[in-house]
């Protein structure tokens, strides 16, 4: 009988120390959702951005993205986002859709410029960038290494053999330039 309480009361320390931990996580990860003003911006590509995802400015945590549309007559992504009122973007501010690592989620950055104009609610981040992905500049590196030349700026070698065999070595020139002579004494 002695042995069942122990087993309960461990039990319970257990379930309220990771009662304590969840919440410990909840309060520090800042996943509360940013109740503010609405804003969009349009790009070419919104691969791995996904609604309740972050709104940052320099790193910190300013609104969240609502929601993502296509552009019917654009074929444009459209995220819809939610920004803190108290923070007023500039009209000349740039949109850019950021990775948290290189294989970590996506975020929408943004950079603020330095128009006295700010955007109003319900307005359009005009100035947006989207961030290639890692299957894009993997296969752009390989191009770009399979199309430098090798050192010496020759082709690369690729194992065949010239059906001709080496290079023939260089022929004198037919009518050689007279030696000069030495000067005063040379006569």
């Amino acid at each position: 009988m002695r042995r069942n309480v122990i087993e309960t009361v461990l039990g319970g320390v257990v379930l309220a120390v990771a009662a304590f931990f969840l919440v410990f996580a909840y309060t520090s990860a800042d996943l509360r959702s940013v109740q503010g003003y609405d804003l969009n911006a349009q790009f070419s590509s919104v691969a791995g951005l996904q609604a309740g995802g972050d709104v940052r400015v320099s790193g910190v945590k300013i609104g969240t993205v609502v929601s993502k549309t296509l552009d019917p007559k654009s074929f444009l992504a459209v995220v819809h986002f939610s920004v803190d009122p108290a923070i007023k973007l500039p009209r000349d501010t740039v949109a850019v859709i950021a990775s948290e690592s290189l294989l970590g989620g996506k975020f929408l950055e943004l950079d603020p410029g330095g128009d006295s104009e700010v955007i109003p609610p319900g307005g359009r981040v005009e100035y947006t960038q989207s961030t290639p992905g890692l299957e894009q500049l993997l296969g752009q590196a390989i191009y770009s290494y399979q199309q430098r030349p090798a050192a010496g700026g020759e082709a690369p070698d690729d194992g065949a053999k010239s059906a001709a065999g080496p290079a023939p070595a260089a022929k004198p020139a037919a009518n050689p330039a007279p030696a000069p002579t030495g000067g005063l004494l040379g006569h």
